[in-house]
């Protein structure tokens, strides 16, 4: 049986691999709930919704902690009880296994 993906670690990417396909994303997508396709099909979004600054600030910090441990950083916007968070690997332009594993990762900050 395959690890789950929040079980896994990002490996370093740069630049030597290819996009994953359109269809090979939709089944990653299959195990990270609330997270979808960007328009751009290059990228996963998932918008959230906090109780206060305060709560939208120490999951920042936590999604922070998790993106300098595995090496692997999102885009993110936030304001006073929002964040959007934008997953995509920069070095082949696309998505790559570590973008759901972050993704997976932050799922786990949101059950915790």
């Amino acid at each position: 049986m395959e690890m789950k993906l929040e079980n896994r670690h990002c490996r370093p990417c740069e630049g030597n691999g290819e996009a994953l396909q359109h269809e090979d994303a939709i089944q990653y997508l299959k195990q990270i709930a609330g997270w979808k396709l960007a328009e751009d099909g290059a990228s996963i979004v998932r918008k959230l919704k906090f109780r206060d600054f305060s709560g939208t600030m120490l999951f920042i910090n936590a999604m922070a902690y998790v993106a300098e441990q595995q090496g692997h950083h999102p885009d993110f916007s936030a304001g006073y009880n929002y964040c959007e968070i934008r997953y995509t690997t920069h070095a082949i332009n696309g998505l790559s296994e570590n973008d759901f594993i972050c993704a997976a990762k932050i799922n786990n900050l949101l059950e915790s």
